[in-house]
């Protein structure tokens, strides 16, 4: 997913997670030059080239200490870049602090649209074509289809339905059913 991400950015953004490991891992495979070392003059097979994280990668870590089911402490570490353009990019974002609210609130969604996505549920995906065409069509009810409340409520506090394309100005109307199912394909 991060492979197909990148692949697709212009700048790269403010990168959140929890403290799984992996991903700092992968962020570092994806976001590295590698650097010559210089030869040492002595036999053998030349050492290789040194990793080198891009400066300008910012990625952050939450950690939360529960007491049971109840979250008593929240920790948030920087993984790569420094503090100062970190809390440059999140004062410029609707969230001004580092958290993971954005993402988990996505998994919630595609849990609750999709039953093969959802944790120890008894249905099983027989084919993944099937299921990526499924998800695909859960994103673009979620982007096209459906308003959301916070990018729709204006100064004046009154609701217009708004959705997250129309916000992004990917297009000026929200979308019916028939729409999205009929419009043809640009790309796959």
């Amino acid at each position: 997913m991060l492979k197909d991400l990148t692949d697709r950015l212009i700048e790269k953004p403010l990168f959140v997670s929890d403290e799984l490991s992996h991903y700092r891992t992968v962020l570092g495979e994806l976001f590295h030059k590698l650097v010559p070392q210089a030869p040492t003059g002595k036999p053998g097979r030349p050492k290789n080239p040194e990793q080198v994280i891009d400066a300008d990668l910012d990625y952050a870590t939450v950690h939360k200490t529960r007491q049971g089911a109840k979250v008593v402490k929240v920790e948030r570490k920087v993984g790569y870049g420094c503090d100062r353009s970190i809390l440059t990019r999140l004062s410029n974002s609707p969230s001004h602090t580092i958290n993971t609210a954005y993402i988990e609130r996505s998994n919630l969604d595609w849990r609750l649209w999709d039953a093969h996505l959802t944790r120890k549920a008894p249905t099983v995906a027989r084919s993944m074509r099937w299921l990526k065409a499924k998800f695909a069509i859960c994103v673009a009810c979620y982007n096209l289809i459906r308003p959301h409340e916070t990018l729709g409520r204006g100064k004046d506090r009154i609701f217009r339905p708004k959705t997250p394309a129309m916000a992004a100005n990917v297009t000026d109307h929200k979308w019916t059913f028939i729409e999205l199912l009929t419009r043809p394909a640009i790309c796959q």
